[in-house]
């Protein structure tokens, strides 16, 4: 029952967080998960499971602002890649990598933050496969497929309004798939369910707050807060690796 507990609050923030930046459920949750599942393969999945439910509350409530024309490459990408990262994951998970990843998204939050007006991501066919490529490949072996699909929308949409709309359309379809992936490899177990259930709790309280917060922060100064919150993944992955 404690995990439990400690379940419903990990979800309650990581909800927060989706609904007030539009990405960081994964890297929030997945930092303390781990610890209170039977195995890394069933953490992810249940992450996945959470982080669908949250998504697809906040793209339903947004489904005026999605553009299919520019989301459905980087999601095309992101499927297929994360399918394979997935049936890999079966076979190994190098701490190495995740290290790696920390330092990447520390480098990368800090470029676009202070450099930003010296990058150029376009909208074109090669930056979204990209996007998507290396989404799934975070996706698929961490449970947190946000970063780079985030630099890519936060870059292409116009208002945050989009950039939120887009982004949990992609979350939702995408760990929808990542799902069906891991339950035919045998990470969705009747305990994720359980735990499933209990955090939906969660995910109506930290959705609530989030939404009440996304309203009051001016469009200037979200792409910083996104940023300054890739920072922090980074940090973050890189000392619990």
């Amino acid at each position: 029952m404690e995990n439990i507990v400690y379940i419903i609050l990990l979800t309650t923030g990581a909800s927060f967080v989706q609904r007030t930046t539009g990405f960081g459920f994964g890297i929030f949750i997945m930092t303390s998960l781990p610890l209170l599942m039977p195995s890394y393969g069933e953490a992810t999945a249940l992450s996945g499971l959470l982080a669908l439910t949250t998504s697809a509350t906040i793209a339903l409530k947004m489904r005026k602002f999605i553009s299919w024309e520019r989301l459905l490459p980087i999601l095309i990408t992101f499927i297929i890649v994360s399918a394979a990262a997935i049936c890999l994951l079966a076979r190994i998970h190098d701490n190495t990598l995740r290290k790696v990843l920390g330092v990447v998204l520390i480098l990368t939050g800090i470029w676009f933050a202070f450099f930003k007006e010296k990058i150029r991501i376009g909208t074109g066919i090669g930056w979204q496969t990209g996007a998507g490529f290396f989404s799934g490949i975070m996706g698929g072996f961490f449970g947190m497929q946000g970063p780079p699909a985030v630099l890519y929308f936060i870059s292409s949409e116009p208002s945050k309004e989009e950039y939120m709309a887009m982004t949990q359309t992609y979350f939702l379809i995408g760990n929808a798939m990542m799902t069906i992936v891991r339950g035919a490899n045998g990470f969705v177990t009747p305990y994720v369910g359980k735990c499933w259930m209990f955090g939906l709790a969660g995910v109506a309280a930290g959705t609530l707050l989030g939404s009440w917060a996304f309203k009051r922060i001016p469009g200037k100064v979200f792409p910083y807060i996104v940023y300054s919150y890739i920072c922090i993944s980074g940090v973050i992955i890189l000392f619990t690796a």
